[in-house]
């Protein structure tokens, strides 16, 4: 992942030019966000305490606060659906992992690859989840090993996001921000 730190100790974002973020985003600090990922309206990342790395082809959805912890980073894997409203806070989140909207996931945990967290789950502190299964409840537990089913739907939100920053980018739907 990039460096966003410089020689002077400054903290700033390091944003790969294919990254498409949505008016109202705030990214402050030392962020990495790779290649193809895509911001949206009024998510918050704030790496003052330490590093947010944001792997390609993500998508952070409208109002999702991320958050570094006390030196401690937030990392996201590649092909990551973080859904509106989330909380992430200083935790691990492996490849192909879908966060559902409104969860809350707290610091040092970690989601397995090729999971789903679902829709006001909350992980607590130091929690660590295998891969493949599905995430419910507050507090958070395993609820079942995933199907092929479900693991396909983190890649269609993949592809609906690359599609729609596309079409953002282009000029393609536009709207109106209040002042």
């Amino acid at each position: 992942m990039m460096n966003p730190s410089t020689s002077t100790g400054r903290k700033h974002p390091v944003i790969h030019e294919s990254v498409f973020i949505a008016r109202g985003a705030r990214i402050f600090g030392e962020v990495s966000i790779a290649e193809g990922a895509s911001v949206w309206f009024n998510a918050v990342m704030r790496a003052d305490e330490g590093a947010i790395e944001i792997g390609e082809d993500c998508n952070i959805q409208d109002n999702v606060v991320i958050h570094s912890d006390m030196g401690t980073p937030a990392i996201i894997g590649r092909n990551v659906t973080i859904g509106h409203g989330a909380v992430i806070r200083a935790c691990r989140i492996n490849e192909d992992v879908m966060i559902g909207m409104n969860s809350t996931i707290m610091s040092n945990a970690e989601i397995g690859a090729h999971s789903i967290v679902g829709a006001n789950t909350f992980v607590p502190y130091n929690k660590t989840f295998p891969p493949n299964v599905m995430i419910m409840g507050t507090p958070a537990k395993v609820i079942r090993d995933l199907t092929d089913k479900e693991r396909a739907f983190n890649r269609m939100a993949i592809e609906t996001y690359k599609d729609l920053a596309r079409q953002y980018q282009a000029g393609e739907i536009t709207g109106i921000s209040g002042l």
